[in-house]
């Protein structure tokens, strides 16, 4: 199983030259024909973080958390969750959207979840790029640790990459199942400490939603761009999110690998 295992990841390494092409020609399909094209990619989410801004530090006038700006304290958490749910909603998915390659013989079909992973990385990228200038225009000093959002960027990719071989997989033989993501996702954009500080939960709560793995990635990137604190501080949190990723890339792997040989059956 495990020759198996390492031979399924060294066909996926071969074709990354294969897997770039098509995540930047499934970028540009998602928005051909649109008056505004790529521009609908990065709307949504300007759209929210302006509201954000206009609602609590223009109307609510909310006060500063940790004695920062309420929006250089949201966007941070709020960037790394729309990476993730783009890239579980979009995985999910896939199979169907890409059939007709996946009833080709030849092709190696798990490729394509990452081909979607990297087309909303492409995204991703560009928000990064934003924190950065919202907190110049806050005058906010940046620190070297800023860098550590590639590292959580990183570490969320492949986080999603077993998560995305496993649902996309499944997908296929359950059709109920992008319904079903799209409510997970729905919760846990609750669950995840976009809109609130753990510092107001009872130690017995904080304790429960620090087990959901996107806990410690959105805290990395407000430690990365607001507290400073290095990665490897996080000992406790990175060793469990690590192991948590291993599990999900491996059981995922396998997962697809069992069942591809039926996904032209079925779709």
């Amino acid at each position: 199983m495990v020759k198996s295992f390492l031979s399924f990841v060294k066909d996926i390494i071969r074709e990354r030259k294969l897997i770039f092409e098509l995540a930047k020609n499934d970028f540009k399909a998602k928005y051909a024909g649109s008056f505004l094209g790529v521009v609908w990619a990065f709307v949504q989410p300007l759209v929210t973080v302006l509201v954000m801004w206009f609602v609590f530090e223009k109307g609510f006038r909310s006060k500063p958390v940790d004695d920062v700006p309420f929006i250089l304290w949201f966007v941070p958490a709020y960037i790394p969750w729309i990476f993730f749910s783009d890239m579980l909603a979009s995985t999910t998915n896939c199979l169907y959207e890409y059939s007709y390659l996946v009833k080709k013989v030849k092709f190696r079909v798990s490729v394509l979840p990452i081909v979607k992973i990297m087309s909303a990385t492409f995204v991703h990228l560009f928000f990064i790029a934003f924190i950065f200038a919202i907190y110049v225009i806050y005058g906010w000093p940046i620190g070297i640790t800023s860098v550590q959002c590639i590292y959580y960027s990183a570490a969320l990719i492949f986080f999603t990459v077993g998560l995305s071989w496993m649902l996309s997989a499944l997908s296929v033989f359950f059709k109920d199942l992008t319904q079903l993501v799209n409510v997970v996702l729905q919760i846990g954009f609750w669950v995840t400490p976009i809109f609130w500080n753990d510092a107001s939960l009872t130690p017995f709560v904080g304790k429960l939603l620090k087990l959901n793995p996107l806990y410690y990635i959105v805290r990395g990137y407000r430690d990365s761009f607001l507290y400073g604190v290095p990665f490897w501080q996080r000992v406790g949190t990175s060793t469990y999110f690590g192991i948590l990723s291993i599990i999900c890339f491996v059981v995922g792997a396998l997962i697809f690998k069992r069942l591809r040989s039926h996904f032209a059956d079925e779709l």
